[in-house]
């Protein structure tokens, strides 16, 4: 297998990818996702880019779908092709070692297969993804490179109606997957598939799922083995790590409330210079609108316990947003306020480890030029979203970041660090601009800028002056 994969990288993936899109055709249609309708529980939070990446991913399509006569009967058949180029202008990113220009490449292509109910319960899925970063000035990391990766391949076994229906009618089935996954759960802060990266978060081991989404309630349960991200070789199981959780769903109030509790355990055990370490993290989000004010809320906490070596785990992280959409005006804009915590070490020199766990979530939206993760850090956001036309949506914001600990570490900055407290606790304030204009249902376009400045502990640990970040973003599906 592995000289296989070394014959396939030989070859130029982003090349091909371009010359089928020039054969592909094109319809002018927006993609959104469902809403909630008769016949699911479901509703999508309306909180800012929350909105999990569905199941199979929505770049796949049923072999039936395609328009091919001789394939309208082939609905056991999902295929999927999808391919996306990011080119960035990068000014003094503060996350590099060194000030200076950089203006990357992003290259993703992704491919999949999922094979469903011709020889139930027995079901399979693959998808595979190439990403690679050209013209950069730095040495290429494991957050732009991966490539010929699997990040999923399992197999399930799937009971479509083994748990009976809801008050609606929708079978309650039961779910048995092992392999390797990419997923989203919650509000993707704590386990996201890092849709923004060039790269993503993927996982080995088991999901169980009892019910599905459209279901009144529902409840994941995984065991699992994050993979550590090689740039040119086949993926392999972090050493001695493992992430469970129980995530539940309850929808049966969703025109009101959804509400998502959760438990995640992180285990490392012990081996060479780490120690041992188990970070148990029971927590509650709630989301919903409220009646027809045109308000919606999105709130999580988590709260955080257990050892790292010899010194006790006391964390907690949290955050609520409250948006309100003026419905009569023909562009829908949403207006939302945001505040995100979570903890950091008030003490490195104690037995009590205040760091918050941030798992394995996504790095946008804490901050557009990616300089924010869920850890150390609290956040306001001011934000507006709108919808001029049906295939151009544009956002923008204002952040101001604080270090929840000024003894501790800021991840963004190659992990800068003043254990004194005296180089000040604010990170900086960030403005960010996007739009997104959809060529046809296959096609996006997406520009983005933002324009960062330092606080106190960025000048002082890290280097004064502002930072720009600018880019353009094609996305395209080929069925």
């Amino acid at each position: 297998m592995h000289s296989n994969a070394k014959h396939l990288r030989k070859r130029h993936v982003p090349f091909l990818a371009a010359l089928l899109l020039i054969a592909s055709p094109a319809f002018a249609e927006d993609y959104e996702a469902p809403k909630l309708t008769r016949g699911t529980f479901y509703q999508n939070p309306l909180s800012y880019s929350t909105t999990r990446d569905p199941d199979p991913p929505k770049y796949a399509r049923s072999v039936s779908e395609l328009g091919i006569d001789s394939l309208l009967n082939v609905n056991w058949l999902d295929v999927g092709l999808d391919y996306r180029f990011r080119y960035e202008y990068r000014d003094d990113d503060i996350r590099r070692a060194q000030a200076g220009l950089d203006e990357p490449w992003l290259h993703r292509t992704r491919a999949y297969i999922g094979i469903k109910e011709i020889a139930e319960p027995l079901r399979f899925a693959a998808e595979m993804q190439d990403a690679r970063r050209y013209n950069s000035n730095y040495p290429r990391d494991n957050r732009d490179v991966n490539e010929f990766e699997f990040i999923r391949l399992y197999g399930e076994l799937y009971f479509k109606d083994l748990l009976g229906h809801d008050a609606i009618g929708n079978p309650r089935p039961l779910s048995m997957r092992y392999g390797i996954h990419n997923f989203e759960f919650l509000d993707r802060r704590l386990i996201g598939n890092n849709q923004w990266r060039n790269t993503t978060n993927t996982f080995q081991g088991f999901h169980g799922s009892l019910g599905q989404e459209s279901n009144d309630w529902q409840l994941d349960l995984l065991a699992l083995q994050p993979l550590e991200r090689l740039k040119y070789e086949w993926d392999e199981p972090t050493e001695q790590k493992w992430l469970y959780g129980a995530i539940g769903h309850w929808r049966r109030w969703s025109d009101i409330v959804t509400f998502e509790p959760y438990y995640l355990a992180l285990n490392q055990s012990a081996h060479g210079a780490v120690a041992e370490r188990l970070v148990h993290s029971p927590g509650l989000r709630a989301y919903g609108i409220v009646g027809n004010s045109g308000f919606d809320y999105d709130a999580s906490f988590t709260y955080q316990f257990g050892r790292n070596g010899n010194r006790s785990i006391r964390a907690y992280g949290g955050n609520v947003e409250l948006g309100y959409t003026l419905a009569s005006h023909p562009w829908k804009p949403r207006i939302s306020a945001f505040y995100g915590y979570a903890s950091g070490d008030r003490d490195p020199n104690d037995d009590e480890d205040n760091r918050f766990e941030r798992f394995y979530g996504f790095g946008r939206p804490w901050s557009a030029n990616d300089y924010i993760v869920y850890e150390n850090i609290s956040t306001p956001k001011l934000r507006v979203e709108a919808k001029p036309r049906h295939n151009l949506r544009l956002d923008f914001g204002y952040s101001w970041y604080w270090l929840a600990s000024d003894k501790d570490r800021f991840n963004g900055a190659n992990n800068a660090c003043d254990r004194t407290g005296n180089s000040g606790g604010f990170v900086g304030h960030e403005f960010d601009i996007r739009a997104r204009y959809a060529l046809s249902p296959k096609t996006e376009i997406t520009v983005g800028y933002a324009h960062f400045i330092p606080g106190d502990f960025i000048q002082n640990r890290v280097r004064p002056g502002d930072t720009d970040f600018a880019y353009f973003e094609f996305s395209h599906r080929f069925f």
